[in-house]
């Protein structure tokens, strides 16, 4: 599910008088890290820091996680439901200290789909949106199907769907009758966007299971060994059936310029000696699609009401001269992962766009000096107009943190305001919530409706309390919050 924090049942209130901020189009490029890994039930390994490239002078913006045959026996599921499974620890304590947080996560059975976000893009991700749909066992188990999480990415539409579809030689044609009925059957509570090819970009992924048909056994090793894989495309169900299936023919992939991800034996670089001695496949693929020019509108009443609404037509006019260009960077297979029968697969893209909005709809800031000694004090400002409600809240966090739901605490806005004048609002944190070690923190105000993090503060410092140390509750001069937080 998409992620949220405290959640009780408020009314909704609708925040006016805030003018709406001017719409900026500038272009910027964003680069996306994409990763699918059939994991075949094995816990996550010691470090995936090869596996996110984490090494390399170019970091990503975003990082789109999608595994299939996450271990799911019912005892653990329900207990990865309450706690969060140990692949999205692993992910999320690797990711966090450098500067990502996981905005949301979907999880069905053995699928998993995390999404992560550099901090400072988090409050131009908006319209969060995750579901799912069973495929396996007639539906009922979920061991097959899609999970997918769709958002506005500074106001552009973002769908990323995680599939694990059926296996074996033979079931080409109902591996793609599986796709067309996710298509159909994902649907998104919106006007514009309701179905997944509606979104302006769509990256499809995940073990999509497609094999190599007709060349024996020999032949297809002798191509890997060589490196001639080129040798194999003809033959790849995949690309065979974009022939003649329309809907995957509106879905890019890049060349297949690396080792065929399955099937491994475990710990090792050799395909399979077992009995079964499976044909090697490209099982495990990444492919998009950027909605054409022509069908951007998705609404076929939209263009009457655009007549009427001179900031829809802008809009509208402003998507039609600045297209969102997408490109691929990198498509490879990780091989030095063997913990699994399958390979990861990575694919790292080029994600060029004007910004159809540049300011955060929240602007929030810590005021005067911060401290378990004494009541602190939040300042807010509303620079957009926005469906806001009493459930909103303000999180205090700690530098570093992973996900909307790793606060420290949190003030709700309406329940805890002091004062408050058409543009500026003050809340305020209870001295007995805030850490006595102090740290570096920052504030986020979450909005429960749009279910995001709307506005973060500037990093500031918490300062230790005075008087915890002169009553020696704590040693003097230490400072940190992991202390505090663990205890």
């Amino acid at each position: 599910q998409a992620d949220c924090g405290p959640t009780k049942e408020r009314p909704v209130q609708v925040l006016t008088g805030v003018k709406q901020a001017e719409l900026l189009f500038l272009s910027f490029t964003h680069r996306l890290y994409v990763v699918t890994w059939n994991v075949a039930t094995a816990e996550p390994p010691d470090d995936v820091n090869s596996l996110l490239q984490l090494n390399s002078p170019k970091k990503p913006d975003l990082y789109v996680i999608g595994l299939q045959e996450v271990k799911a026996a019912p005892l653990k599921f329900v207990t990865d439901l309450a706690f969060e499974d140990s692949w999205s620890h692993l992910f999320m304590n690797t990711l966090a200290p450098l500067g990502y947080i996981k905005v949301s996560s979907i999880r069905m059975q053995g699928l998993l789909l995390l999404f992560f976000s550099k901090l400072e893009h988090v409050p131009f991700i908006r319209d969060i949106q995750v579901t799912y749909t069973r495929t396996g066992l007639y539906g009922y188990w979920g061991n097959k199907g899609g999970v997918s999480i769709r958002l506005s990415f500074y106001g552009h539409m973002l769908c990323f769907l995680n599939c694990h579809l059926t296996a074996h030689m033979n079931y080409a044609s109902q591996r793609v009758d599986e796709f067309e009925y996710i298509l159909d059957a994902q649907t998104f509570d919106t006007k514009n966007t309701p179905r997944i090819l509606d979104h302006k970009v769509v990256f499809w992924f995940g073990d999509l299971n497609f094999r190599i048909e007709d060349h024996g056994m020999l032949f297809v090793r002798n191509c890997i060994t060589s490196q001639r894989y080129n040798l194999l495309w003809s033959k790849d169900q995949l690309t065979m059936m974009k022939q003649k299936e329309a809907t995957l023919q509106k879905f890019k992939e890049g060349p297949l310029d690396f080792q065929p991800s399955y099937k491994f034996d475990l710990h090792s670089d050799n395909y399979d000696t077992s009995g079964k001695k499976r044909k090697p496949a490209w099982c495990d693929r990444i492919l998009w699609r950027v909605k054409p020019k022509s069908s951007l509108s998705e609404d076929p009443n939209e263009d009457d009401q655009n007549q009427e609404d001179p900031k829809k037509q802008l809009e509208e006019q402003h998507k039609d001269e600045f297209p969102l260009k997408l490109s691929q960077e990198f498509y490879t297979s990780k091989m030095e992962y063997g913990i699994s029968d399958h390979k990861p697969v990575i694919g790292i893209f080029r994600l060029e766009l004007r910004k159809i909005y540049e300011t955060p709809l929240v602007q929030v800031s810590a005021e005067g000096e911060w401290s378990a000694d004494f009541d602190a004090l939040i300042t807010y400002s509303l620079l957009q107009t926005f469906p806001s409600s009493a459930w909103d809240w303000i999180g205090l966090y700690k530098v570093g943190f992973k996900s909307v739901s790793d606060y420290i605490t949190y003030t709700w806005v309406k329940d805890y305001q002091v004062s408050f004048t058409d543009e500026l609002f003050q809340v305020y944190v209870n001295k007995d919530e805030i850490p006595v070690l102090g740290g570096e923190c920052v504030l986020c105000y979450y909005s429960s409706n749009l279910q995001c993090i709307v506005g973060i503060s500037k990093p500031f410092k918490v300062q230790e309390s005075r008087v915890a140390i002169e009553e020696g509750l704590v040693p003097e001069n230490i400072s940190g919050l992991d202390e505090t937080v663990a205890s």
